[in-house]
């Protein structure tokens, strides 16, 4: 099963170095190797927290993660969305924006600002938009009480919270105020503008997903579960199909990317060259973070390891935190990656001292 799943990841990693070297020697493969690994091994979070929302799709919608979903993340997140970031922000074409990145000016000119100087400026926008989708998702989380807890104070006492109407919603919108308040006033409005779009797109897109979660074919089939179970007095879990696949589709690229923005702009701390960036957090990077969802989905490891999915929702929450901090005081993504990691250790940790306890009271 490894080598099915870990297979094309391989060997799009090698034509991505052979390219790579092509294209910038030595150099452009050292670059492009430390952005793979980069990615990789601060992105283990993100596979997690996809692989509990790819179990429930069908293999049909797992293939288009990985073939589809790939495109997305390579060409949308590493490529179109910086390009779209200098074109807003600059008032560049992509063409002229692509031109200015592969032709960087010359640095003792500050009236021609670099591709990489026009991605940091718009680092409020993307942390908004970025940190308030993931604050909604860990809220809306945090707010539930139809869960597993994991421990015996935080969690229940923040489902207790959820008990008011729309909690997650006011929380988030006094968080977004609170952040706004912490920039320049001339950013104070850009701030708020994004940050209310990254609240709408996931509003939009999780309702609609809910929406045809529970229509009466989602009921049925629910039901039809319910029946079958799995021999062990568990239902079988519903896998999605139709247009509730596609919305939860079309939410688990929205959270890829969320989960991309930090990864995007850091990136350009180790290079601003987007060909680069693109075969190393894209085609290297993200590439195996999709091998690694479907792998945990495969292997049934979430089920394995019961508060794997508490752990990958509080790293959510923390990286929500660190991407609104940013909007005051910057931050490694090195930080936002060690933090999902202690998040996810911790889960597991948690996951397997559980296991250990329930058989020996079994024994």
């Amino acid at each position: 099963m490894i080598l099915r799943v870990f297979g094309l990841s391989l060997l799009i990693t090698v034509a991505a170095l052979v390219a790579a070297f092509l294209y910038g020697g030595w150099n452009g493969l050292f670059i492009c190797v430390i952005l793979g690994i980069l990615e990789i091994s601060l992105s283990f979070d993100n596979a997690v927290m996809n692989a509990t929302i790819l179990e429930r799709m069908s293999a049909f919608w797992q293939k288009m993660f990985l073939t589809v979903g790939i495109l997305i993340a390579v060409f949308g997140m590493r490529i179109l969305f910086p390009l779209v970031i200098v074109w807003a922000t600059a008032g560049l074409n992509p063409g002229q924006a692509l031109d200015l990145a592969l032709n960087p000016p010359n640095p003792e000119t500050p009236d021609n600002p670099s591709y990489e100087t026009i991605m940091l400026e718009a680092h409020p926008q993307i942390a908004a938009l970025g940190g308030m989708f993931l604050l909604l998702i860990f809220l809306d989380y945090a707010f539930d009480s139809d869960r597993r807890f994991w421990g015996r104070m935080v969690e229940p006492g923040l489902a207790r919270l959820g008990r008011i109407n729309n909690a997650s919603v006011i929380v988030a919108l006094a968080v977004l105020l609170a952040g706004s308040m912490a920039v320049d006033g001339d950013e104070r409005a850009t701030v708020l503008t994004a940050g209310l779009v990254g609240m709408i797109g996931y509003l939009a897109i999780s309702g609609l997903t809910a929406l045809f979660d529970t229509s009466e074919v989602g009921r049925e089939a629910a039901a039809a579960a319910e029946l079958a179970g799995d021999g062990r007095g568990r239902p079988e879990p519903v896998l999605l199909v139709g247009k509730a696949a596609f919305m939860l589709f079309l939410y688990l690229e929205m959270l890829d990317a969320s989960f991309s923005f930090d990864g995007v702009v850091g990136a350009f701390a180790i290079t601003s060259d987007p060909i680069l960036i693109a075969l190393g957090l894209g085609f290297i990077g993200a590439m195996f973070v999709r091998s690694m969802t479907v792998y945990l989905v495969r292997a049934g490891t979430l089920a394995q390891y019961r508060y794997l999915e508490n752990g990958a929702h509080w790293a959510i929450g923390a990286l929500a935190a660190i991407l609104l901090v940013s909007l005051a005081v910057e931050v490694s993504e090195v930080v936002s990656g060690l933090v999902g990691i202690g998040f996810i250790g911790a889960a597991l940790f948690s996951s397997v001292r559980a296991n250990r306890a329930e058989r020996h009271a079994a024994h």
